[in-house]
């Protein structure tokens, strides 16, 4: 009988496999569709790119196509250019992702306190980040930090700065400006749902035991915000490497190149110096160096998720 029972078991386990794998791809079904969309639309071109990256190609010389191999890639990795915009990359990637935070935070730490016409500031304070980049960077560029009729230099008459070019003498500090406004609000979203989603009565024995606010935001807060802290820090530095809007609408790039980054160096390689292969090989580059980093920062993040939750 025990040999009986075991064979049907068996039997029965053997049926239930391909069952399982075919409800499986049922409910994977619905999916399909956007996953080979997504394919075409992502996948595809980056193959193109890729191909494009092996040959010399002049748009301004008809019929000059033909392969090259990796000398595109040596080229790229040989240019100053390159390495002065990759450096523009890294100080406007970090410099905007980091100050936006440390506003956002403590934004954050404002509106999460209780006081009259708090959601109407929130409101206001998220708009920022509503606005078109286009839009935005047109307001910093024309209203804000235009040197006869900006809203800074008249702020800053009565100091005796009443006409500074403010874009001509620093042009990557106004592009950073700029993009640390539009920002900040996506950061204080994020940390201000961290805040929110803190036990409370955590906090009030603390304050009942006698601990200062500094030691209740360092010890107890810092530390639950951390994982809402790392996410903002990544997915921002993920769009803001990509940001093009406000470089090419308040500078240009210029003075030169000092306010250019990768992806307004790569526009000028293609469609200002119609060097299309170059241009490709720069993308290829730019794309593999943000999954590398990406990766690991996504792996760093969802360690701090699995602990939060092994821990809880």
């Amino acid at each position: 009988m025990t040999a009986i029972a075991t064979t049907a078991a068996t039997v029965q386990h053997a049926r239930a496999r391909p069952d399982r794998g075919r409800q499986g791809w049922v409910r994977r079904a619905p999916l399909l569709p956007a996953l080979v969309f997504t394919i075409i639309i992502t996948q595809l071109p980056f193959l193109l790119t890729l191909w494009y990256s092996l040959q010399s190609w002049s748009l301004v010389r008809p019929g000059s196509e033909h392969f090259t191999g990796l000398s595109n890639y040596v080229d790229v990795f040989q240019d100053s250019q390159f390495r002065t915009t990759a450096i523009n990359t890294v100080l406007m990637t970090a410099g905007t992702v980091l100050i936006a935070m440390v506003i956002g935070v403590g934004m954050a730490l404002l509106l999460d306190r209780k006081f009259i016409g708090r959601g109407l500031i929130r409101t206001l304070l998220i708009t920022p980040f509503l606005v078109m980049p286009v839009a935005g960077a047109l307001i910093w560029k024309t209203v804000m930090l235009d040197p006869t009729f900006g809203i800074v230099n008249f702020l800053l008459r009565p100091f005796g700065i009443g006409h500074f070019d403010w874009i001509s003498s620093f042009p990557l500090g106004s592009v950073m400006i700029e993009m640390i406004w539009q920002w900040t609000p996506f950061m204080m979203l994020l940390v201000l749902a961290g805040l929110q989603s803190q036990p409370k009565d955590i906090l009030e024995a603390a304050g009942t035991d006698g601990a200062r606010p500094f030691a209740i935001f360092r010890e107890l807060t810092l530390p639950h915000l951390r994982r809402y802290i790392e996410l903002g820090i990544v997915l921002g530095a993920i769009y803001v490497v990509n940001e093009f809007d406000a470089v090419y609408m308040m500078t240009q790039g210029g003075p030169g190149i000092s306010s250019a980054n990768l992806p307004f160096y790569i526009y000028q390689r293609a469609f200002l110096g119609f060097q299309v292969g170059q241009a490709a090989a720069m993308g290829v580059v730019v794309v593999v160096a943000t999954i590398i980093i990406s990766t690991f920062a996504l792996r760093l993040i969802f360690k701090t998720f699995s602990g939060t939750e092994q821990a809880a």
